[in-house]
């Protein structure tokens, strides 16, 4: 395996029970996941070491405001959302506790209140487009933390469309998670020497800032 995404041949397209059969059965080696995106069945490495830091903050963060019955966590499991036919194993995740309790290896995106997703190289495309875009419609918070300009962006009230809403701040700076989590987030864990510029940031590829 390599450091970036590598795309599987799996059944032909709109086969979606086939190819999520052939991912759960995957044995991908220790350090990588498999997820469905774009249509493809697609393994990419797990999050670097220097993201444990950050993830650990986050989780501590999100879980202290988490809805009742609600669950933070960093297990790669995977998230399924038949509509856009696409599965997801989130870096980090706040999830309906009884999601769990079925039989199988992937649970309902439906049962998500938060996905976050710590950009790379290698899969920064993927969180800013077909994620955001499949996410938008079901999850109600999508934290986007983009490790190589050190930002954050929190997604919000989703459509058939997409997110309604959006905010980016510099790492260094608190952000307003919005609701069912509603509190300021401490940023400035996140990456060693970010500090707040204060200045307008751009919107990322393939977002239109409402």
């Amino acid at each position: 395996m390599t450091e970036r995404p590598t795309a599987i041949d799996g059944p032909p397209a709109g086969a979606f029970e086939d190819m999520l059969r052939i991912v759960e059965e995957l044995d991908t080696p220790d350090g990588y996941k498999a997820e469905l995106i774009r249509g493809k069945i697609v393994v990419s490495p797990w999050s670097k070491l220097r993201y444990l830091r950050p993830m650990r903050r986050l989780r501590s963060q999100v879980e202290a405001h988490a809805p009742e019955g609600h669950v933070a966590e960093t297990s790669p499991f995977l998230f399924v959302f038949p509509p856009a036919e696409r599965g997801f194993g989130p870096d980090l995740f706040v999830a309906d506790e009884a999601a769990f309790d079925a039989e199988g290896r992937h649970a309902d995106g439906a049962a998500l209140s938060l996905v976050a997703e710590l950009t790379s190289d290698s899969t920064k495309d993927a969180d800013w487009l077909d994620k955001l875009d499949t996410y938008g419609r079901v999850v109600p918070v999508y934290l986007v933390l983009d490790m190589q300009v050190q930002e954050v962006t929190a997604f919000w009230d989703p459509s058939a469309k997409g997110y309604r809403s959006r905010t980016t701040v510099p790492f260094g700076r608190p952000l307003h998670v919005p609701a069912p989590f509603d509190f300021a987030l401490d940023t400035s864990g996140f990456a060693e020497g970010a500090e707040g510029s204060g200045q307008d940031v751009q919107d990322p590829p393939g977002v239109v800032n409402p």
